[in-house]
């Protein structure tokens, strides 16, 4: 027993020990000191906590103060928003309700804790349909008040720290979801430091061998960045201190996350990331409204030593970025023969880049102001794409963060005025950005004064008049080229209305045409016909029929009547039909056989992957082809079948964000029992005997046999591509350490698959 209350006291130590160091950090801060409120919402949270235990085995109150704690500290919100992070799972883990929160702490703060709980348990349910609905409660409660999303976002990054207590297959659904949604969505709301460590946690988890080389190859490299940052810094030092700056100097080093995924894209070694530096200038402005000029003056003063490079100067100074970013972004070469990223920013600049529109607040009493027109811009978008969202849940989830989770470029109307639009967007983006009927009735488009197809690319500087027609109706082909929300929400909306009411004209016509021939049973003769047009269903047949793509005729009487046609087209049905049943017979008996294998799948246990179970009760996912070695999960399909995916797939990604309960954990024990076919990337100086090095070394010396080898050469330099048969990762890497080896190689990769 006494032991049992000194560990009860212990833990109440660390509980109190804790929420006071919350309220240090909150008292440091500049927002009215409302240390009474933040008290009385601890100890109600406290309360009803009270015995609760986290996975880690700690008291479950200490992480709503942590939660409290990155609020305060890293994003910056005040009383409000600190109190609703204390009390934020309150109502969903106990037995009070929205109702008591509302009594005992105000209207503000019960809706806050109600939006938080309407977002409990992940973004994401079991199914589609139930996860399109939580990203769009996300979305509306974002636009209702942001510190709903803010808070949110900090109750994730604490998740993330203590991630390492919970089941792999948990793991790589948390850390899934929040490479899909949440680092983006942080990233959008200018909160770069926290988004930054949401990447490289999900990336530890999901990754952990990967992360630990790309951490001992920073650690080994780290004095000779050190010695770099010194050499350049310093005469950058000697003439901020000329002009009479009060400034600091920080290097800032690209996260493992941002490495990795460089490496990923770009197929190029550790040792190829040659972008590992940036340096950042923060300087305090002797005259606020001089603080834009001042960043042009220090860009100007350090030119004069460093050369600075002509196509990378980024101007987010003048055009502040859609989430409130500021800085001037310069490229200088380095003494070293390096070009070095160098960022110029005020203090006010840096605090935004920070804690994104948080940091507002902090300038501006009572809001309000341009800062947030950016923000109100972007919810209203987000409320465009609610009012008609797609109707498939993976489409609607596409369609938001290829809008809302884009980086920005800038182009100019014919009368000069400046507009926003997410990067790769195309010229009828812009045209549906202006408005939707210049949208549904623009036939092409000039880019600085020259004539250019809808789905040509826009650039930062751009240009662009768009060109109408009173004649022009959407094309279908548009929502292939068409990148924003906006402009495919619009264009799928047109074409689904217009749809409609071809579908009801084909009613109209086939009414007419049954009428004719006397027929009454209108639902069997329409799945007849269906049939005989080889149409994917109804729908479909009574649009063709209603935009007359389809005409009906003397075969179709003949059809609906029994009669045999008499002519070739008898066969050629008769041959169809044929097949396709056979196609179906042969998938049902394969799915059988896949799923006949029915032992429960445990999803809390890591699955062994193993000769005798590749194949049989797991199979291998197309899209990513994984080898034993590689990191990979399991995704149970609604067959019970088990397909196998690499962790990084991009298909897996969106598997671990909307379905996150069917991921299980798995490993690979097949010692080297199997081969497995991949896809090998070379790329070098074009020498005599090449070709005889290449294939000694693989076939020889490392005994893998060769599928196929294709080599092309052009003007001295030769790019190949080797499909190997290998038993695992490791093959692979001996494969290309060996290769990389010859002298005149210069680049070994892995890829998917031949056509990368």
């Amino acid at each position: 027993m006494d032991n049992l209350n000194q560990k009860d006291t212990a833990e109440e130590e660390i509980i109190n020990q804790m929420f006071q160091e919350l309220l240090n950090d909150y008292l440091a801060t500049k927002h009215r000191k409302k240390v009474e409120l933040i008290t009385k919402a601890f100890h109600f949270a406290n309360q009803a906590h009270k015995g609760i235990k986290r996975r880690s085995g700690e008291p479950y109150i200490l992480h709503p103060i942590a939660v409290a704690k990155i609020v305060c500290n890293e994003i910056g919100l005040g009383s409000t928003s600190i109190c609703a992070a204390l009390l934020h799972d309150v109502v969903e883990d106990t037995d009070y309700t929205v109702e008591d929160i509302e009594n005992i702490f105000g209207p503000k703060i019960a809706q806050i804790v109600d939006g938080l709980t309407k977002l409990s348990g992940g973004i994401f349910g079991d199914r589609a349909s139930a996860q399109a609905e939580n990203f769009k409660k996300l979305l509306l409660t974002m636009s209702n008040d942001i510190r709903v999303i803010l808070i949110k976002i900090a109750d994730r990054l604490h998740n993330m720290r203590t991630l390492g207590s919970m089941l792999p297959n948990k793991q790589y659904k948390i850390a899934g979801e929040t490479l899909y949604i949440y680092a983006p969505l942080a990233n959008r709301l200018g909160l770069y430091r926290i988004k930054t460590e949401l990447e490289n946690l999900s990336f530890k988890y999901e990754h952990p061998e990967a992360y630990e080389e790309i951490e001992k190859k920073l650690s080994a490299t780290a004095a000779e960045r050190d010695q770099v940052f010194i050499n350049f810094t310093t005469p950058i030092r000697a003439q901020l201190d000329r002009m009479g700056l009060k400034y600091r100097i920080l290097a800032r080093i690209k996260s493992h996350y941002s490495i990795w995924h460089k490496m990923q894209n770009k197929h190029v070694p550790f040792e190829e990331i040659y972008d590992l530096l940036a340096v950042r200038i923060i300087f305090e402005p002797n005259n606020v409204e001089e603080e834009l000029n001042d960043c042009f003056r220090i860009y100007v003063s350090i030119s004069k030593f460093y050369k600075p490079h002509p196509d990378r100067l980024r101007d987010w100074v003048s055009h502040p970025k859609a989430n409130g970013y500021q800085a001037l972004h310069v490229t200088l070469m380095g003494n070293n023969g390096q070009w070095i990223e160098v960022q110029i920013r005020s203090e006010r600049m840096n605090d935004v880049a920070e804690q994104g529109f948080a940091a507002h607040w902090k300038y501006k009493e009572g809001g309000g102001g341009e800062d947030e027109g950016e923000l109100e811009k972007w919810l209203k978008t987000i409320k465009e794409i609610l009012d008609d969202p797609q109707p498939d849940a993976m489409d609607f989830l596409d369609t938001i963060k290829l809008n809302l989770f884009a980086s920005e470029i800038f182009v100019f109307t014919p009368k000069g005025e400046l507009k926003t639009m997410p990067q790769n967007a195309t010229a009828l983006d812009f045209a549906f950005s202006l408005h939707t009927d210049i949208g549904s009735h623009c036939i092409g488009a000039k880019v600085n004064h020259k004539l250019v197809p809808l789905s040509h690319k826009l650039h930062s500087g751009d240009q662009v008049e768009i060109l109408t027609s009173k004649s022009q109706r959407v094309q279908p082909e548009w929502e292939v080229f068409a990148t924003t929300a906006r402009a495919r929400s619009k264009i799928t909306s047109i074409l689904r209305k217009e749809r409609k009411g071809y579908q009801k004209n084909g009613e109209k016509i086939l009414k007419e045409f049954l009428n004719t021939e006397d027929i009454r049973t209108e639902q069997a003769a329409v799945r007849k016909l269906q049939k005989l047009h080889q149409m994917r269903n109804e729908e479909d047949f009574l649009v063709a029929v209603g935009n007359e793509s389809l005409v009906l005729n003397d075969n179709d009487r003949n059809e609906l009547k029994g009669k045999q046609p008499g002519n070739w087209k008898k066969y050629l049905t008769f041959s169809f039909g044929t097949n396709a049943k056979e196609k179906e017979e042969e998938e049902k008996a394969e799915t059988e056989r896949v799923a006949e294998n029915k032992e429960p799948i445990n999803l809390k246990e890591v699955l062994k992957l193993t000769k005798e179970n590749l194949g049989k009760s797991y199979l291998i996912a197309n899209c990513c082809n994984p080898i034993p070695g590689d990191d990979v999960l399991g995704y149970v399909n609604e067959n019970n079948q088990i397909i196998i995916h690499k962790r990084q797939c991009s298909i897996a990604a969106k598997l671990k964000s909307s379905y996150g309960n069917r991921i299980v954990a798995a490993d690979w024990s097949t010692h080297k029992d199997l081969s497995f076919l991949v896809y090998i990337y070379i790329k070098g100086i074009d020498s005599i005997g090449l070709l005889n090095e290449v294939t000694q070394i693989i076939s020889r010396q490392l005994n893998v046999n060769i599928k196929q080898l294709t080599i092309e050469t052009n003007e001295g330099i030769f790019e190949g591509k080797i499909q190997l048969w290998v038993h695992d990762s490791d093959d692979v890497k001996a494969i290309c350490t060996n290769l990389r080896k010859v002298e005149n190689i210069k680049q070994v990769t892995r890829i998917e698959d031949d056509k990368n």
